[in-house]
């Protein structure tokens, strides 16, 4: 199943990093107790991105922040991102890992991209910011709403996808399937690309605002944001727990007013086997230590919205410093 591919994936690209993070640290694979960290590793590995995503340079600020909090050697890792990074986490090549919510979700209960292969060994530290659901048009498109897709051209990315599976999932929501449109598999830059040229109608991305790619569109085209408006959003949180509720906001894109729509959330996740005290430090030190994250998705990395959009369990570590500070 596709925990296989992706683990048989990151056991090559992280070999380095494995033997760097303690591979040969036998404590680090064995249970770890509520409280003292006496089988915790001597080594923390975050899993990130690509090294032009947003995870990679959040991740070497996080572990810097962590081991002058902690005292413990950590590094962030380049990676495939969420899909991989928790069948990484759940086969050992790592403690942390960088992943968004529906990605964590479906591992948790072994659907979509896991299907068959439940990952248990995994659960959360906190949610840091919002990837926003954008369904992009145009302003010469006429498409407004969600009913004015039926029969159009819309970009939807890779089958299996993150944004596949938003898609997916907002179209039901609102009574369709992809039967209902003309769904074309495009990446970010393919849908501003075929936007521009008129060769589809909309395309659904899910990424933080704003958007490179839908940015490129606006300096051509009038964006146009098609809203996801709140009983809808409401409907889909209640379905889908891992969805949040978000906007984009005006004065990006050209836009004259904020868009509501919903979002999925980057977040942290850590091994099950690390110590209570472990986590709660871990947790504590990025929480408390944000001003030194020279990134602006920085400011979106609050304690009080720590828990929102995770459909997980929550490291019992992170829980206690929340419960603190909450």
């Amino acid at each position: 199943m596709l925990k296989k591919k992706f683990g048989l994936f990151a056991a090559v690209t992280l070999a380095g990093s494995v033997f760097l993070a303690g591979c040969g640290d036998d404590a680090a694979t064995e249970p770890a107790g509520e409280g003292g960290g006496a089988s915790d590793p001597e080594f923390l590995s975050i899993l990130t991105g690509g090294t032009t995503g947003t995870y990679y340079p959040l991740g070497g600020a996080m572990a810097t922040i962590i081991e002058n909090e902690t005292g413990l050697d950590t590094t962030a890792e380049v990676s495939q991102a969420s899909a991989a990074n928790m069948t990484a986490l759940a086969d050992g090549a790592a403690q942390i890992a960088f992943v968004q919510t529906d990605t964590a979700f479906y591992a948790a209960e072994g659907s979509n991209m896991f299907e068959g292969e439940v990952i248990d060994t995994v659960s959360a530290i906190g949610a840091l910011y919002p990837e926003t659901i954008q369904l992009v048009t145009t302003a010469n498109s006429g498409i407004a709403s969600f009913d004015d897709l039926a029969g159009k051209s819309i970009s939807v990315g890779a089958p299996g996808s993150g944004t596949y599976i938003n898609a997916e999932q907002l179209l039901e929501i609102h009574g369709m399937t992809m039967d209902d449109i003309d769904a074309q598999n495009l990446d970010f830059g393919e849908s501003q690309e075929s936007l521009q040229s008129g060769q589809i109608d909309a395309a659904f991305i899910t990424a933080g605002t704003p958007t490179g790619a839908v940015e490129s569109l606006g300096a051509t085209s009038d964006v146009v944001i098609v809203p996801v408006e709140q009983d809808k959003a409401d409907e889909l949180i209640e379905k889908y727990p891992y969805y949040a509720h978000d906007v984009v906001p005006s004065g990006i894109y050209g836009l004259t007013e904020e868009v509501p729509t919903v979002s999925v959330l980057a977040m942290l996740v850590v091994q099950n086997d690390l110590s209570e005290d472990l986590v709660y430090d871990i947790t504590k030190a990025i929480y408390e230590n944000t001003d030194q994250i020279q990134h602006a998705k920085a400011d979106f990395i609050k304690a009080e919205t720590a828990l929102d959009g995770i459909g997980i369990d929550i490291h019992p570590g992170a829980q206690k410093y929340f419960d603190e500070v909450n």
